[in-house]
């Protein structure tokens, strides 16, 4: 395909997710407000409307973080209260959002580009002809229904989603400063990014090392670099800090943005695991599983980023779907970003012609899954709250089906990830059926 032609297909591919996203609120003006208030959609950490109460506030010479209802950062209010009122200008924050997409499909096309999912400094994927192309990366996100519905719906999570991507595409790259600052900002906005610093760490380290290789420069070691790395990552979160604190005049954010996430004071319903099983739970025993589902997600950082130093790209992807099923106010946004990372992994997803076996094993199973919780949370979230004919057994047992779904999804492809690498190490067995014992 030539670059000319590769370049209009790229056109026609964002102006139609744009024209997607606002014929949609055109056709139905109150879509983007009723998408605002669902709770698949909007955590009361991340909600518009609440963005929107805080910004009132702030607006009006008045602490947003005293009455206990707004918990997003400090310098979203600043970066909003820029812009046009929303309630007058609706379409000004589409626009916010819709520009927010096409940065983050294009950050994915760079991540293609880059190779880093197929090729590293000691793994080299003998299925690395079959990569998607750029162009369907971006397709599977800009075009994937959770994601259009996100965009419409405005939750500030989408910030936390770009600068997680933007700290990725700049890792691929090799650019150490920019990619601690974007991961900086990505921590300062909902926390549990934070996690992602080994196996970023590890990318950049491994694409920095490899280049350099090729123009014949010395390298600094994993250690060291592991180093510097949280040191700079620490001085910009700092820097972000401190740059609140000058804004709102008090240390008052700290509690009311990184507490929430930390103790979970607010048990308003949503996707996730903890809102319902810390309803149920005993005061006594609240701090105890507090630790305990924190230490469980934060686990997973060191393990997988070990099990995947050959793919240290592979780490990064596998460790925002554990944040996905994990974190403690899930939306169903992080999910369809998830889904369209799992695409830079596409060419794992090989079915073997001759054989009745597959890389990924239970993928129709898992998007069934997926499937049919989509459809029917909502109704047994109506159930419960409108018709008064169910109770939160109904929605949290939806979420439970929801959450295996993503759980199935994210195993498989790390199977499939293994796989190849097993592959490559013993060319042998490629298209051979294999056994966990």
């Amino acid at each position: 395909m030539t670059a000319n032609g590769s370049s209009q297909q790229k056109t026609l591919l964002f102006a139609g997710a744009v024209a997607v996203r606002f014929a949609l609120a055109a056709a139905l003006p109150g879509l983007p407000d009723f998408l605002s208030g669902r709770v698949e959609i909007s955590t009361p950490v991340t909600g518009f409307k609440r963005l929107q109460e805080g910004l009132f506030l702030y607006n009006h010479g008045v602490s947003p973080y005293d009455g206990g209802v707004f918990h997003q950062a400090p310098l979203l209010l600043s970066f909003f209260s820029i812009s046009p009122d929303f309630v007058q200008s609706p379409l000004i924050s589409l626009a916010i959002y819709t520009a927010l997409d096409c940065l983050i499909a294009s950050l994915l096309m760079q991540i293609v580009r880059s190779g880093a999912a197929t090729q590293s400094q000691s793994f080299s994927s003998p299925r690395r002809h079959r990569t998607w192309s750029p162009l369907a990366v971006a397709a599977s996100y800009l075009l994937n229904p959770f994601t259009i519905l996100t965009c419409l719906g405005r939750p500030t999570s989408v910030f936390t989603t770009f600068f997680v991507l933007l700290a990725t595409a700049k890792a691929c790259s090799g650019a150490f400063i920019s990619c601690t600052f974007a991961l900086a900002l990505a921590a300062y906005t909902s926390l549990h990014p934070a996690l992602l610093i080994a196996p970023m760490a590890l990318l950049c380290h491994d694409r920095l090392t490899t280049s350099k290789q090729t123009s014949n420069k010395n390298s600094p070691s994993l250690a060291t670099f592991g180093f510097q790395f949280v040191l700079a990552f620490s001085g910009f979160w700092a820097i972000l800090l401190g740059l609140s604190y000058f804004l709102m005049q008090d240390w008052s954010f700290i509690n009311s943005v990184y507490g929430t996430r930390l103790l979970l004071p607010d048990l308003t319903p949503n996707v996730g695991l903890w809102w319902y099983f810390f309803i149920e739970m005993f005061d006594s025993f609240r701090s105890f599983f507090l630790g305990v589902f924190w230490l469980h997600m934060a686990s997973y950082s060191p393990v997988i980023t070990i099990r995947l130093q050959k793919q240290p790209l592979a780490a990064v992807v596998l460790m925002c779907g554990v944040f996905v099923i994990f974190q403690p106010y899930a939306n169903v946004g992080d999910a369809g970003a998830f889904m369209a990372m799992l695409t830079l992994y596409g060419h794992a997803f090989e079915n073997y012609s001759h054989l009745t076996i597959s890389v990924t094993r239970y993928a129709f199973t898992a998007l069934s899954t997926l499937l049919y919780s989509a459809l029917l949370g909502p109704a047994f979230y109506y159930l419960w709250i409108y018709a008064g004919s169910g109770n939160a057994n109904f929605f949290y047992a939806i979420t439970l089906v929801w959450t295996l779904g993503l759980v199935v999804v994210t195993a498989d492809v790390l199977w499939a990830i293994l796989r190849d690498e097993w592959e490559t190490e013993r060319p042998e067995m490629k298209g051979q059926e294999a056994r966990q014992i």
